[in-house]
């Protein structure tokens, strides 16, 4: 498990309990903030599973990564030229 995995569910787990106790006490500044915290942990958990998956993909299929990587260096190095 790839630790921004392990950070995005911890800061979903403490986002959850922010809201909850925003929700108790009426304290709608400490909700929205749990909130955006379950957010925030909830992206930071998906990027984490996209690169273990990419991780993954690249160790089985060697060939494939590198093609994909040649393919993206070819489309940004075409942006920048077109840009200056």
């Amino acid at each position: 498990m790839v630790q921004d995995q392990v950070e995005g569910a911890a800061q979903t787990v403490v986002g959850k309990m922010q809201d909850a106790v925003g929700g108790l006490t009426g304290d709608t500044a400490t909700q929205a903030e749990g909130k955006a915290r379950q957010m925030l942990g909830k992206l930071q958990f998906n990027y984490g599973e996209t690169v273990d998956q990419v991780r993954e993909a690249v160790i089985a299929k060697p060939i494939n990564g590198v093609l994909v990587a040649g393919a993206i260096g070819f489309v940004l190095g075409a942006i920048w030229a077109r840009q200056r």
